[in-house]
């Protein structure tokens, strides 16, 4: 057993771990918190956990699965309603290269855009709010929003566990202490790659409006 992991969820009952990880999830989508935490990592640590014993692994996939495509589906009417509104918030307004980015791929893809946005942090916090903005019909959405958020739930969560598993058998085959020490060296690599991930994101975001505002300065400086 994993004491690093254990000790997240030490003192809680497992239909409150159960509850936290399916609001993140949730959430992600629904009210735009993917800008602060991603619910990748809640579904990944969620999946080491369920490799453990704390938690059950096909109740995981499930609860993941529903959070996901109900958190989408929640996006997607709040962006029905109030459409173009939804630009001028702050957090929104401030990635502009990025939705305009995703307008144009649903403009281009249709629903297939939604199951492709599934896979980024940025996109997975917009592109249901998008997809509702711009009408895309319901049926279709929740089509690719069901398969977008299996196959994500699904990918996230098996390596997580997979992972865990690795851990316990080099427990039993090298003892106590490098179990723990790899279980700090893989928390370690979650974040590292979580933040990698973010600031390549961030650094592509900011490279296109670099373009964007030369392109701009070009015009302006041809116009008599």
């Amino acid at each position: 057993m994993l004491e690093t992991f254990n000790t997240l969820v030490d003192g809680l009952p497992p239909g409150l771990v159960y509850g936290l990880i399916a609001a993140l999830v949730f959430a992600e989508a629904a009210l735009f918190v993917g800008f602060v935490f991603p619910g990748e990592t809640a579904v990944v640590v969620g999946g080491v956990l369920a490799s453990q014993g704390t938690l059950s692994l096909p109740l995981l996939l499930v609860i993941g699965v529903v959070a996901a495509v109900a958190g989408d589906s929640v996006g997607y009417e709040i962006g029905k309603k109030y459409g173009p509104r939804l630009l001028d918030i702050r957090a929104v307004s401030k990635h502009r290269a990025k939705v305009e980015g995703a307008q144009d791929l649903i403009r281009r893809r249709g629903a297939v855009a939604v199951f492709i946005g599934r896979f980024t942090a940025l996109l997975r916090a917009l592109m249901p709010a998008l997809a509702g903005s711009s009408r895309l019909p319901y049926p279709k959405f929740l089509l690719f929003n069901f398969l977008g958020g299996l196959t994500w739930v699904v990918t996230f969560t098996l390596g997580g566990y997979f992972a865990g598993e690795a851990f316990d058998r080099a427990a039993q085959w090298a003892g106590r202490g490098l179990a723990i020490g790899l279980a700090v060296i893989a928390v370690a690599a979650i974040v590292v790659w979580s933040v990698r991930k973010h600031r390549r994101e961030a650094e592509e975001e900011a490279g296109v409006e670099a373009e964007d505002g030369g392109a701009e300065s070009r015009v302006e400086q041809t116009l008599p």
